[in-house]
């Protein structure tokens, strides 16, 4: 067979743009490809939601890359080693109730996982403004290539059509602070985290992964920034189930039609 170059580039840019027209009117539009994004991402087309993936790196994973300081592995407390055996990430029981996997096959797994399940997921886009209607909700994202805003380059961006946006941007809680910068009277502040208390920090995180404004829900460390919770370091149980509940709030929403 001869290889032909051409054939390369049709290929590439026929298939990306059949792939991301059915992704302008969506359900649920994730921003951040974090651990609790990926986990949300998973739930939420595991239940047959149409759900979409925007991050702005190269890469997915978030912080769960680097495990802790550059080693790469993370741990995860019982209550969350239900996601490990899910998603059939390795690990070892280190301590009564602590587990302890390696970071690159928990980031590949996961994303893997939720990929499976149907979730999309587009790299190198940045979400750069959100949509708001006269219902004073989140209706939709405002996006553009991640190389226009490093380079600084006015180029105009393109719209995502959805009933529900997670903010899963991590410590930034970029979406939240969008809105809060925008909107004066739209009464949501992002606080921002306290000092690390892995132990508070877990506890609290779900109660933190919540609708905060109409049409937006947070979760993961973008949760914690926006309710001034704990810093928590390299365990990464409460990402994964703050993934999972705000996934919960995301279908509670779409269901709801509202």
């Amino acid at each position: 067979m001869t290889i032909d170059e051409i054939s390369i580039t049709r290929a590439i840019v026929s298939e990306f743009a059949e792939s991301f027209l059915d992704c302008t009117d969506i359900d649920c539009a994730l921003v951040g490809a974090g651990p609790a994004n990926l986990v949300a991402a998973y739930t939420l087309a595991k239940a047959g939601v149409d759900v979409v993936v925007f991050e702005r790196n190269l890469s997915v994973g978030g912080g769960m890359w680097g495990g802790g300081m550059m080693l790469p592995r993370i741990v995860v407390q019982a209550e969350a080693r239900r996601f490990l055996d899910e998603f059939g990430i390795a690990y070892t029981e280190y301590e009564d109730g602590l587990y302890v996997a390696d970071s690159i096959e928990s980031v590949c797994r996961t994303c893997a996982s939720a990929i499976g399940a149907g979730a999309k997921v587009f790299n190198l886009m940045s979400v750069e403004d959100v949509m708001i209607r006269e219902e004073s909700r989140v209706s939709g994202l405002v996006i553009n290539w991640t190389s226009v805003a490093m380079a600084q380059l006015h180029v105009d961006p393109l719209t995502i059509r959805s009933k529900v946006v997670i903010d899963g941007t991590g410590h930034d809680a970029e979406v939240c602070k969008i809105v809060s910068e925008k909107i004066p009277n739209a009464a949501l502040q992002v606080h921002g985290e306290l000092p690390m208390w892995a132990d508070r920090g877990e506890s609290a995180l779900l109660d933190f992964s919540k609708e905060v404004y109409p049409g937006l829900v947070v979760s993961g460390m973008a949760a914690n920034a926006v309710s001034g919770g704990h810093r928590m370091g390299p365990i990464f149980g409460g990402m994964m189930l703050s993934g999972e509940r705000a996934a919960e709030v995301a279908m509670e929403i779409i269901d709801s039609g509202r």
